[in-house]
């Protein structure tokens, strides 16, 4: 009989551990059954009770990265999400980078007009039927949640702005949402009332089909945070020259240049981009 095992989430909460979503997290990552296995085998040596979930990612992570650096990027997908900080800026323009790969025409950063005041509005995404004005809600903790208070306060501006976009003949005719995005979670109020107001609401998990994980995966809009062959410094300078995915680094790999390594490692970043990418 197997003896229940609590574990300590970032938010302090004890959980019950439970082996086979770490391995479903492993196979949605790539990983074969034969490594799954040999990595469940090595976390199960450094458990005890309350033992953080960062120390066992951090485990299953190390040795996914020993037998495929690609599939340990993918696994590291949320974390890597959240290395596009401290500043949300690379957020949006990796949220708008999304929203240009489904099809629209995208700005980051805009200054719009509604009916009664002016907005800075995170990402403005259109097409022909539609006109879109998203909320970009960056968080670098798994437990931070988006409260009711954002959902009625970015609905409030949004109901602003669109009154404004109906009196203008060139988008009149197109249908208005809002969006909020975010790389964490809502908590049930938010969500509840969100959806309630007609907001669009996509965090990493939500909704079932079209998350923010799913557009990524779908899209292999990969950041560039995901790469393990660069160190953190190294891609941090990668974002400071305006890259935020592996798929436009692939086309300027001159910027690697930069970074001063080795014709080995920079062989190393390259193959793991063709393998995300393919």
């Amino acid at each position: 009989m197997t003896i229940p095992l609590y574990v300590t989430k970032a938010s302090g909460e004890q959980v019950l551990f439970d082996p086979q979503k770490l391995r479903q997290s492993l196979a949605n990552a790539g990983a074969d059954e034969k490594s799954i296995d040999e990595i469940l085998i090595e976390v199960n040596r450094i458990l005890v009770p309350g033992i953080s979930t960062k120390k066992i990612y951090n485990r299953a992570f190390s040795l996914l990265r020993k037998f495929h650096r690609p599939t340990a990027a993918r696994f590291k997908l949320k974390r890597a999400i959240m290395e596009l900080g401290p500043s949300g800026f690379p957020f949006e323009k990796f949220v708008g980078e999304v929203l240009k790969d489904m099809g629209y025409q995208v700005k980051v950063g805009v200054i719009e007009q509604g009916r009664c005041i002016t907005h800075e509005v995170d990402v403005i995404a259109e097409n022909e039927e539609e006109r879109i004005a998203i909320e970009c809600k960056f968080g670098n903790s798994s437990d931070k949640k988006i409260s009711s208070r954002v959902s009625l306060y970015i609905n409030s501006r949004f109901h602003d702005l669109s009154q404004a976009w109906d009196k203008n003949p060139k988008w009149a005719e197109k249908k208005h949402i809002g969006w909020i995005v975010t790389n964490t979670a809502f908590t049930k109020d938010a969500l509840t009332y969100g959806t309630c107001a007609g907001l669009r609401m996509i965090s990493w998990n939500h909704p079932k089909v079209g998350s923010l994980k799913d557009l990524i995966d779908e899209c292999h809009l990969y950041p560039v945070t995901a790469l393990v062959s660069l160190t953190k410094a190294e891609k941090r300078q990668i974002i400071a020259k305006d890259v935020v995915l592996v798929r436009d680094l692939f086309v300027k790999q001159e910027l690697l240049d930069l970074l001063h390594i080795s014709n080995a490692k920079k062989n190393r970043v390259v193959k793991e981009m063709e393998d995300l990418l393919c």
